[in-house]
């Protein structure tokens, strides 16, 4: 469901709406809290004060902050913040409260002193997401200069997700780039050690006194993974050089487009919230149910000629990826959508060239500070694109009369189901992958489960079933999309003949039946290869 106010997603049976604050439903919801700058907490009670006043109930030291500032008011429930007189005024979220009650909200900002206003939390539950902003600072300088003192490079977001994610439920990201960590409890608590002000030597005493005598080795695999990924101070990420000579033609060029963060978000105010009602997701669901159907009765009405459209190959070809090019731009700001329903916001997006082949993406690294379930949903919206608007064009299809309209409804159609194939295809790294990596809760998969796979077939019988199963099934998906893909492919070259010359087709059948099989002949000759022979 969607919350009245702002238009983002809330779980069913949610108290209030962690994106605006608005109360929902009748259940009783925690109490609000004040956190003061040292991290002191006080329940945001009606009649408490705030200012510099021995006698208030929350004293303020800062300079900005008059001797009685402002008060609370409202209900136990529903309390609110009104100005005390001040000499500067009270700001929440940086706009001015006058003498009107303006409601606190679980998230909001209290003036210059950055009193945050948190709703009281269970440890069980996530918690809100602490920025740091990438800003320079004398302590940072310090650790670039060589200090010896080891700190986080600032511009990084850390957030404690839902105790039903696992041991694993922090999450480490780095504002600019969206690379991010899963750490633990432990882990968390050294890396607050990483804070600029101690020696490298009495970050290790202190890691030996957390965890034991096995704290300092923790310590080096954690500075290890945050090295890898650019999270240290002084510490320049490897492989940031652009490459040089031959490799610059298989590296992507990116066009950035600026503003993209803010259309999405333009687009999802005016009207694209409604995709995330039920109504919508009803009948998009069965629209991505009826294609399917109306495919295959086009398909066994004889209407089976990919890339001809009025018996002309090249405006077959034309109309096919012109139509590959609107879909993907839709799979694309599907995933975009879906994470403004969230409430977080695209990082980037824009163009990618390889070669001269351009493809859209769109960065949602965001929503990795997002739960589980919510993660699952963003990496399954450009899929259920595909798959909507396939059906779409294949139910119209089926409607139309043979002729024109009718085969540029195919092409489109095998558009759409190509690429919901391609995307949710499980065992490589796309929308499919990432969905059942968060189902199975097993980050890094494919690349564990090649491994395991490669150890099973030399005789290892130690490998973790999971991933070993994984990596066998993946190699079943290969061989059977091969086959399909080559049927395919053999149907299409016959259409093809009369236009194209024998030997580029033919050359065209083989790059492609390389292309597919040569991963699955590599991966087996390497487990082959290292299996031992049997006397």
């Amino acid at each position: 469901m969607v919350c009245p106010t702002c238009r983002r997603w809330v779980s069913r049976g949610a108290c209030s709406c962690r994106n605006c604050g608005r109360r929902l439903g009748g259940c009783d919801l925690p109490a609000l809290e004040l956190v003061l700058p040292g991290g002191v907490r006080v329940t945001a009670a009606p009649g408490i004060t705030l200012g510099r006043l021995r006698s208030s109930t929350v004293r303020l030291s800062d300079p900005s902050v008059s001797r009685t500032h402002a008060r609370v008011t409202g209900t136990a429930d529903a309390p609110a913040i009104v100005d005390a007189g001040s000499s500067t005024g009270t700001w929440l979220d940086g706009v001015a409260v006058g003498r009107r009650p303006v409601e606190l909200r679980d998230g909001a900002v209290l003036g210059d002193a950055e009193v945050t206003v948190e709703r009281a939390r269970d440890d069980r539950d996530s918690g809100r997401t602490s920025v740091v902003p990438a800003r320079a600072t004398a302590m940072t300088a310090a650790a670039v200069g060589g200090s010896g003192k080891p700190r986080l490079r600032p511009g990084y977001a850390l957030k404690r997700l839902e105790a039903r994610e696992g041991p694993q439920r922090w999450v480490l990201q780095d504002l600019a780039s969206g690379a991010a960590l899963r750490l633990d409890e432990e882990d968390v608590g050294l890396v607050r050690l990483l804070d600029g002000d101690r020696t490298m030597a009495a970050v290790l005493v202190a890691a030996e006194e957390r965890l034991g005598p096995e704290g300092p080795a923790r310590l080096a695999t954690l500075l290890s993974a945050l090295a890898d990924r650019g999270f240290v101070a002084g510490v320049e990420l490897a492989g940031t050089a652009s490459p040089s000579g031959w490799r610059r033609l298989f590296a992507p060029r990116r066009l950035v487009w600026p503003g993209a963060a803010d259309a999405i978000d333009e687009l999802y105010r005016r009207g694209g919230w409604r995709l995330a009602t039920d109504p919508a997701l009803v009948a998009m669901a069965a629209i991505a149910l009826a294609g399917p159907i109306a495919f295959v009765v086009l398909l066994a009405g004889g209407l089976a000629r990919p890339l001809v459209v009025a018996d002309r190959v090249g405006l077959g070809g034309f109309v096919f990826l012109l139509g590959r090019a609107l879909v993907a731009a839709a799979h694309e700001t599907a995933h975009g959508l879906a994470l403004a329903a969230c409430g977080r916001r695209v990082r980037e997006a824009g163009l990618k060239l390889l070669f001269v082949f351009p493809y859209a993406y769109v960065d949602t690294s965001e929503v990795w500070l997002e739960p589980r379930r919510r993660r699952i949903v963003v990496s399954a919206a450009g899929p259920a694109s595909d798959l909507v608007l396939g059906g779409a064009f294949a139910v119209a299809a089926l409607a139309s009369e043979p002729g024109v309209v009718r085969d540029i409804l195919y092409q489109l159609t095998i558009g759409a189901y190509l690429g919901a194939a391609f995307n949710l295809n499980p065992f490589i790294e796309r929308d499919g992958y990432q969905v059942l990596v968060d189902v199975l809760r097993e980050p890094g998969l494919r690349a564990r489960a090649r491994e395991a796979f490669v150890g099973r077939l030399r005789g290892d019988g130690e490998v973790p079933a999971i991933l070993w199963r994984y990596g066998a099934l993946g190699v079943v998906w290969s061989l059977v999309s091969a086959a399909l893909v080559i049927s395919v492919s053999l149907r299409t070259a016959a259409a093809l003949r009369p236009a194209v010359p024998d030997s580029a087709v033919g050359a065209g059948l083989l790059l492609t039946w390389t292309l597919l099989l040569a991963p699955v002949v590599l991966l087996l000759g390497r487990a082959l290869r290292g299996r031992p022979a049997r006397a």
